[in-house]
């Protein structure tokens, strides 16, 4: 997961985001796994965790990497356990990110969101410094592959996207379907905008669009969760290499 734009409050939380991947790594679509029947979510067939997902009680966590090729270590071990993990158990947020804080030396780099429906945390790396924990108040938050609320030109134009969407105050399927278009947009950042990560001048720039087309590397999927106290609602759409769709998953219940 490479972007993530969320809201939260009190008994509520939506999120729309974007995985950005290698197009030939395995991956399942939206489902509930069938050895873990309380998560809903997309998996990594190659380790065996996932980078977004809820539970039937409206737990949520979400994964994106830290972008630091001078630091990536061949022997970690994958992130996407980070997310499985959480759903999985039945820790509270504080307690998980506890133990992730300890372990963390273990991973690359990454932001991990937790939410328990109480509390939103992000956990993560930090130039020159240990895994970080921080509580997110309620509102708006967004993340890609630096701290929260860098402001690279993608994470503003999704985030101004975003909170124009919510404010219209529409019925479900508009406002998911305006989400998607959100997170759909392939607008490239001036060169003069672009951070520097270290993967040089080509990369940044074919990283910079919200949504973005590759032969080899790019969006995925894009996904959208409601979470309310009544209901859980998460819509999964799914591109080609040539960013061409290919298929929706949506699951709906109520809790």
């Amino acid at each position: 997961m490479c972007l993530i734009v969320l809201r939260w409050q009190s008994g509520s939380l939506i999120v729309a985001a974007n995985r950005d991947e290698f197009h030939h790594r395995p991956t399942a679509p939206l489902a509930f796994w069938p050895d873990v029947p309380g998560v809903l979510a997309g998996r990594d067939l190659q380790s065996g965790g996932t980078w977004l997902g809820t539970t039937r009680g409206g737990r949520f966590a979400a994964l994106t990497n830290y972008r630091d090729p001078s630091r990536q270590r061949d022997d970690a071990r994958s992130r996407g356990h980070l997310v499985s993990g959480f759903l999985a158990g039945d820790e509270d947020v504080h307690r998980y990110a506890a133990r992730v804080q300890r372990e963390g030396r273990d991973y690359n780099g990454f932001n991990l969101l937790l939410h328990d429906g109480t509390s939103l945390l992000w956990i993560g790396h930090q130039p020159g410094s240990d895994v970080a924990v921080r509580e997110l108040a309620p509102g708006v938050h967004a993340l890609s592959n630096h701290l929260p609320g860098t402001p690279w030109p993608k994470l503003l134009r999704a985030r101004t996207g975003f909170t124009g969407a919510l404010a219209l105050q529409s019925v479900q399927r508009a406002l998911f379907d305006r989400l998607f278009g959100v997170l759909s947009d392939e607008s490239p950042a001036d060169d003069a905008d672009l951070p520097d990560t270290g993967v040089g001048l080509e990369w940044e720039r074919r990283l910079s669009p919200v949504f973005i087309r590759g032969d080899a590397y790019g969006t995925c999927s894009s996904a959208v969760l409601e979470v309310t106290a009544q209901r859980i609602d998460f819509e999964e759409r799914r591109y080609r290499s040539d960013g061409q769709y290919t298929g929706t998953t949506r699951i709906g219940f109520e809790r």
